[in-house]
């Protein structure tokens, strides 16, 4: 992702419609299927146990969608889905504007997704290999925390020299907040381990699943250049210089 760091692109709080979307979803199913048909209605977790995300449940019972619904509910508590919602409007409106809805779109739901399968298949191994609990296969998982994760960690890579300011107080760069993030999620998980009620995991498996991604896409990329550009007969060469460029319950994460 070299060069991306030199495009000077304004952070603002205006509302793309992809992320529009993706707010109005989340706030749907929380308020609908969350709060009042769960909470009021079942007055159980069927919702959860059939959409949130257990290893048990996705590869035992092959459930095979709980990967991707997973992402789309949120505990009963304001403060997980408004923390989520901030974050999707902040940086994912600013991510979109540069990449198109539709490349934002599956970005989104590749680290979401793939945030799910690094959880269900971390868990069973530690669980099968350990001896853990198994009762933690059993756990569901809700909350696109994962998404998120990527999210903030494609600012931190595209625009990582931008500065931002942590806790709205101790300005530092981008990339070095998604670090401190990264070193928080690590600690956290190695000390909590995988029984919190926080799913650091799934945080940390929307990193490498958004980082790999991002990687991927670029070699793509440069390789459809070259492939373009190589043909034989071709005297064309083409030189692209970015640098410059100056315009028991469930969990929660």
């Amino acid at each position: 992702m070299k060069g991306y760091n030199n495009y000077q692109i304004q952070m603002t709080v205006s509302l793309t419609p992809m992320v529009k979307a993706l707010l109005i979803i989340n706030g749907i199913v929380w308020l609908a299927f969350v709060l009042i048909l769960q909470g009021y209605v079942l007055g159980n977790n069927y919702i959860f146990s059939e959409f949130g995300l257990s290893p048990l449940s996705f590869i035992y019972q092959i459930k095979i969608w709980q990967p991707l619904t997973y992402m789309f509910l949120h505990g009963e508590g304001v403060m997980h889905i408004l923390f989520n919602s901030l974050i999707l409007w902040f940086i994912g409106s600013e991510l979109e504007k540069v990449w198109g809805s539709r490349e934002f779109l599956k970005y989104y739901l590749v680290c979401g997704v793939g945030a799910g399968i690094v959880y269900t298949a971390v868990t069973v191994v530690f669980v099968k290999a350990m001896g853990l609990n198994p009762s933690l296969l059993s756990v569901p998982t809700v909350g696109a925390s994962g998404a998120i994760f990527g999210l903030m960690l494609a600012y931190g890579v595209i625009y990582g020299e931008r500065v931002i300011y942590f806790m709205m107080l101790f300005p530092m760069k981008a990339k070095h907040f998604v670090l401190i993030l990264a070193l928080v999620e690590i600690m956290t998980l190695l000390s909590a381990g995988l029984g919190s009620k926080v799913n650091n995991l799934a945080h940390i498996g929307g990193f490498i699943v958004g980082y790999l991604y991002l990687k991927w896409n670029d070699y793509i990329r440069r390789t459809r250049q070259d492939k373009l550009f190589k043909k034989p007969g071709r005297k064309l060469k083409l030189v692209i210089d970015n640098d410059s460029d100056k315009s028991n319950g469930p969990t929660y994460h």
